[in-house]
């Protein structure tokens, strides 16, 4: 869910939630916390709506959590996640989201759950795996976790098909008699003249 539609209350959650559902066609909602939305991920279960969970890097929070950065880096960290994921597996999530945490961590919170987890930057021994679309495809060319795998490079692609399509409309080569437009009828196009010109 976005941002500020789950953090105010449990009414609001629900009440975002349904609409969410709704008028936007969604089959379920993703929560991003631990303990602290056991409670939220527990009303929206019971109401009858799937929630799937998502802990250790939380982006909407990064800035609190100074930066994009590894969590469940030592013990107590990882206990405290492995906490958070039994919790919300109980408060009913059907699935779960492991970011950015150490991969023999994330294979052990996976062993010990029975719903299934995704891993982003949480290493190999996840259920699934999820890559943001543009880190995958090359269309972003800010920070790149070190996780990311680039599988194109659809941005330098996009620069150099922009830079060539304008390039193509300045030289009026584009569009062109080489590429195909639309036609009217044989004789309109002259009914089409006399009418508007016989009317001057």
């Amino acid at each position: 869910m976005p941002f500020g539609a789950y953090q105010v209350s449990v009414e609001d959650t629900l009440r975002n939630a349904v609409r969410l559902i709704q008028e936007g066609g969604v089959e379920s909602v993703k929560l991003e916390g631990g303990l602290d939305v056991v409670h939220t991920v527990r009303a929206l279960t019971t109401v009858g709506i799937p929630v799937m969970a998502h802990i250790g890097l939380l982006p909407q929070r990064s800035t609190v959590l100074s930066g994009y950065r590894v969590q469940g880096k030592d013990a107590q960290a990882g206990s405290v996640l492995l906490q958070a994921a039994r919790a919300l597996q109980e408060a009913g999530a059907y699935a779960m989201v492991l970011e950015a945490i150490p991969d023999k961590l994330a294979s052990y919170i996976t062993s010990k759950l029975a719903i299934p987890t995704i891993g982003i930057g949480a290493g190999p021994g996840t259920d699934g795996q999820v890559l943001v679309w543009d880190d995958a495809m090359g269309s972003w060319t800010g920070h790149q976790p070190k996780f990311v795998r680039r599988f194109a490079e659809l941005g330098s692609s996009a620069e150099s098909g922009v830079a060539a399509y304008t390039a193509a409309v300045r030289a009026r080569d584009f569009p062109s008699s080489a590429v195909p437009t639309y036609e009217m009828k044989e004789g309109e196009w002259e009914a089409f003249m006399e009418r508007v010109e016989g009317k001057q």
